[in-house]
């Protein structure tokens, strides 16, 4: 067994072992259906079980990894290896080498991705929320943000819905247990502020808005949030990681998602619970969760560079009505932040 984990920065990498198929069990600490590859796609902060069988000819084999990249992004493209070495194998013959999707292979990316599968058993259930109490529909994207000292009248941005995410300086969790206020308001717009073709030609005007606005989440509500890539300023595949509670990958698709044909696509019998996903490049992804930790629940672009330009927002789910499902206090010795 390999144990995976997507501990880069900025990258999502693509990784194979000459010679022998990958067996994904599990993602993100969740049973998977198993799974057979030739490669498998890790995000930043993504985890993953896989089994690999030693049952191919004594030798020497590469395990290789290499990033998956957008075509209009000048990143660092290096294939990174280790060997795999066969007790009996002659250490100074050349490892064979895996054939690994190229850097920019969107298809292979997506075809990994949609063939995840909870287990979806008796003894471990996928428990989809089938009846939706809030609907969400979030773009996401990079794009320009007003700057009066910046020489080109703005600085890149990552945004959610066109808003690009201002951190305060007291933390969102320690301001809403002890009710500050004017740290946040919780007025983040359910759906895009403006509508143009998302994946298609971007429009005019990409200036972003700022501001520390969340959503706020009764508890134990059930909800379904889509999560829309644009083609603003530079494209790409975003790992979508979220705070808090595990959601289930229910639907994923290219182009704009549609709202009266895509959902009969649905998959709500066994769909992959994960806590982060890559949105595909010109495309979407559909996921559902039950909001049952309350508290205050970051959710950003695991690629660093975006979160630090503000492609991130939160969720405030509000306290349940027994002492099971309330907020529990700080320890007395913790430093304010």
């Amino acid at each position: 067994m390999l144990r995976i984990a997507g501990a880069t920065m900025n990258g999502e990498m693509f990784l194979s072992v000459a010679g022998h198929k990958l067996t994904v069990v599990e993602v993100d600490a969740s049973y998977t259906k198993p799974v057979e590859m030739d490669y498998v796609l890790i995000t930043p902060g993504q985890s993953m079980n896989v089994l690999l069988k030693a049952d191919q000819p004594v030798g020497t084999y590469y395990l290789a990894v290499r990033p998956y990249i957008a075509p209009n992004i000048n990143l660092e493209n290096t294939t990174a290896t280790a060997v795999i070495a066969y007790e009996g194998s002659n250490l100074a013959a050349t490892p064979a080498f895996p054939t690994l999707p190229a850097i920019n292979d969107s298809v292979s990316a997506n075809a990994f991705s949609r063939k995840m599968r909870s287990l979806a058993s008796e003894a471990f259930p996928a428990q989809v929320p089938l009846q939706i109490d809030r609907h969400l529909f979030f773009t996401l994207s990079l794009a320009i943000r007003p700057c009066a000292n910046c020489t080109l009248g703005g600085r890149l941005s990552g945004v959610f819905n066109n808003i690009s995410m201002e951190l305060p300086k007291t933390a969102l969790l320690q301001a809403h247990y002890f009710k500050k206020p004017n740290v946040f308001v919780t007025n983040f717009p359910d759906n895009p502020t403006s509508s143009f073709n998302f994946t298609g030609k971007p429009p005019n005007n990409t200036i972003a808005k700022s501001g520390t606005r969340l959503s706020f989440l009764p508890f134990n509500s059930s909800v379904q949030l889509i999560l829309q890539s644009t083609a603003m300023v530079a494209p790409e595949n975003h790992p979508i990681h979220l705070h808090g509670t595990n959601f289930f990958v229910v639907g994923m698709g290219l182009g704009n998602y549609n709202s009266s044909s895509d959902p009969s696509s649905f998959n709500l019998i066994d769909p992959p619970e994960r806590n982060t996903i890559g949105v595909p490049m010109g495309g979407w992804v559909a996921l559902r969760f039950q909001a049952n930790n309350p508290g205050v629940w970051f959710m950003h672009c695991h690629l660093e560079f975006h979160t630090s330009v503000g492609l991130a927002t939160a969720f405030v789910v509000e306290d349940g009505p027994n002492p099971e499902g309330k907020l529990i206090p700080p320890p007395s010795d913790l430093p304010p932040c």
